[in-house]
C-alpha cells in the first residue's frame, strides 16, 4: 500500500531524471535512495558507493552468481 508524500519539486525532478536512466518509476527511485541512505546511516564506516553496490548485488538472481574462489587455497 502506497502513501502520498509531499516532496520538494527539485527533488521530484531529480528523481524523475534518475528514474529514467535507471529504468525505475519515480517512486521506485525515491525508495531506492531511501534504502541506500538508511543502509549508509546504519554503516557509517562504509562508502555510500559500496553500500549501493552491495544492495544491488543482493537483488541479483542467485542462479546468475559465481562462486567465490580464493586466490590461494590452503591445505
Amino acid at each position: 500500500m502506497g502513501m502520498p508524500v509531499r516532496i520538494d519539486d527539485a527533488l521530484y525532478e531529480l528523481a524523475r531524471t534518475e528514474a529514467q536512466v535507471e529504468h525505475r518509476t519515480i517512486a521506485g527511485q525515491i525508495e531506492y535512495w531511501a534504502t541506500v541512505g538508511r543502509a549508509a546511516l546504519d554503516n557509517p564506516d562504509l562508502p555510500v558507493s559500496f553500500v549501493a553496490e552491495a544492495l544491488a548485488s543482493m537483488r541479483e538472481p542467485r542462479e546468475q552468481s559465481t562462486s567465490f574462489v580464493p586466490r590461494i587455497r590452503r591445505a
